[in-house]
This record gives structure tokens, sequence and C-alpha cells, in this order.
């Protein structure tokens, strides 16, 4: 590999910011997918605290706990297609390997061109962005 010749300071914000846009668009496409199987292990807990609750006796309240179980078994399903290319969910599919594999080699990226102390940075940034996008909708 050619040695790396150094980056104007213009070169550099143009850089950073191509490499934001990267990785913003690609880890969104990412989270997706992978945040449902993040999603799964709170819906679990809060259908088991539905189910112990003493109103589960009353038919109509079990019935929206029911409703919230089969959401979840649909949300599953779904994320399941989207994820795997078999039933088993033992083989991801291409799409997925693609944009996991993206996502690392703009992160490789990001330390090469702005160091690790950015991609903290770029991290950060995105987290606060999508906290914000959760706190400020106001319907979804």
């Amino acid at each position: 590999m050619p040695a790396r010749k150094k980056l104007t300071p213009k070169e550099k914000n143009l850089t950073r910011r191509y490499l934001i846009w990267c990785y913003k668009t690609t880890k969104e496409e990412l989270d997706k997918i992978d945040r449902y199987y993040t999603q799964l292990p709170a819906d679990r807990f809060i259908l088991d605290q539905l189910k112990k609750s003493k109103d589960y006796k009353d038919k109509n309240y079990r019935a929206l706990v029911d409703g919230f179980s089969d959401y979840m078994d649909k949300k599953k399903a779904n994320v399941d297609e989207k994820k795997f290319s078999d039933k088993k969910c033992a083989h991801l599919k291409t799409e997925y390997l693609y944009l996991k594999n993206r996502f690392q080699a703009i992160e490789r990226a990001i330390i090469r061109f702005l160091g690790k102390t950015q991609l903290a940075k770029i991290e950060e940034l995105y987290e606060v962005e999508m906290t914000q996008r959760i706190l400020s909708a106001r319907e979804h």
C-alpha cells in the first residue's frame, strides 16, 4: 500500500462528513433488523409481567395480553426473514452479511482516516441522534 499523503483540513472535513454519512446510512439499515433482536427479550419480560398481573384473570385484559404475544411472534418471524435465508435461522442472508461487512469496513475507514477518537465521537453522535428522534416523535 502506498504511503498516505496528509489530508488538508478541507479534505479531512469532506472525508469526515462522507464517512459520517456512510456510518449513519449503513447503521440505520443494520439497526432496522438488529433492533428487533434486542427488543424481543424486553418484550418477553413485559409479557411475563403482564401475565403475572392480577388483572390477567379478566378475559378482556387477557385478550389484550394475548394480542401483544401474537405481535411478538409476528415481529420475530418478520425479522428472521430479513436476516436469515433459512427457517432454522442458521444461514445469514447475503444482503445482511453485506451490510454487516460494509459497516465494519466503514468503522475501519473512520479509524484509518480520522482516528479511533473520531470513531467514538461518531458513535456517540449517532446514539444521541437516534435517541432524540425517538423522544421527539409524535406518532409511530
